[in-house]
């Protein structure tokens, strides 16, 4: 059971280690101006491999599917459903998740961008057997991994979802054999992990170089941390040390390099976005604007998104 990217090596691990009978993932959704459906990148890989796929649409089809299917277990990455326990009774072995964080701590939908976004030094991969709870499930294995300083939500993701099937790999017929006992969750320094909005990627100059390239970091590449100057939103992807003096909120050309001004420092926009258009260098935007800085729009308001 999954849907994106991010869970395409752990189909691909299982299927080394188990029988696949079928796949789950979420039913097509709308894209692009033209609002044709998109399959997920699950749906596309479990097709080119030959599984059965699957795209329940509510609680009641998914019982339906599941119920008397015989199944040793069911392993879910970034399935993106809230699954109930009457679900969860319905293979021997439970649900398997392959969580991509060191739990207890960041239970959740986005614990890598939470993980950046509080300067972790560290992440992982929890395997767990789901429970009524969000990811509060007993553990039977874990793989720990440092966070680079430069790493990107989408970044770590991929190098997480790497670790994850080989983890996955490694220990699931351990755990089917209790080989692997799984162990409670410590009630200590449990975090939650909410769902990214796109108003909390708005970018803030009142935070210091290091906690604003965080953030910059964080929401790379979902939704995109953003500003807005001259009434359109620009989105930055990468930020850079810059020593320039530049007042708060405004941004200014110097030597072809656009900087911005914080509250406590400055940073070069290295990569952005206009609306409109596809990301860029920020030093081609700069060349564009032919030298003329700008201010943020409600620049004293930034960080009251």
């Amino acid at each position: 059971m999954g849907t994106p990217a991010a869970a395409v090596p752990s189909l691909a691990a299982l299927m080394e280690v188990a029988a696949v009978e079928f796949v789950v993932t979420q039913p097509d959704r709308p894209k692009g101006r033209g609002r044709s459906l998109d399959a997920s990148a699950v749906k596309v890989a479990a097709a080119e491999w030959g599984l059965p796929v699957y795209q329940p649409r509510s609680h009641n089809d998914l019982m339906t599917l599941f119920d008397g299917s015989g199944l040793d277990v069911a392993v879910v990455v970034a399935y993106g459903r809230i699954l109930k326990r009457k679900l969860l009774e319905t293979t021997k072995a439970g649900f398997v998740n392959v969580h991509f964080s060191l739990l207890p701590r960041w239970r959740g939908a986005a614990p890598v961008e939470r993980a950046i976004l509080a300067g972790d030094d560290y992440t992982g991969v929890s395997l767990m057997v789901l429970d009524e709870g969000m990811d509060t499930g007993p553990v039977f294995a874990v793989a720990e991994t440092p966070i680079s300083e430069y790493e990107t939500a989408g970044q770590i993701t991929g190098r997480l979802s790497s670790l994850g099937a080989d983890v996955l790999r490694d220990h699931l017929d351990d755990y089917l054999h209790d080989r692997l006992r799984p162990a409670r969750q410590m009630r200590t320094g449990a975090t939650m992990a909410p769902r990214l909005t796109t108003a909390e990627a708005r970018l803030d100059i009142e935070q210091g170089p290091a906690s604003f390239a965080r953030a910059v970091r964080a929401f790379n590449p979902r939704p995109g941390a953003w500003f807005e100057a001259e009434n359109q939103r620009i989105k930055v992807f990468e930020v850079g040390p810059a020593t320039p003096q530049v007042a708060p909120g405004a941004i200014e050309i110097i030597n072809g390099r656009p900087i911005l001004g914080l509250r406590h420092g400055a940073v070069e926009l290295v990569e952005v976005q206009p609306a409109g258009k596809a990301a860029q260098p920020g030093r081609t935007w700069a060349n564009g604007r032919r030298g003329r800085g700008l201010k943020l729009d409600d620049a004293q308001g930034a960080s009251k998104a």
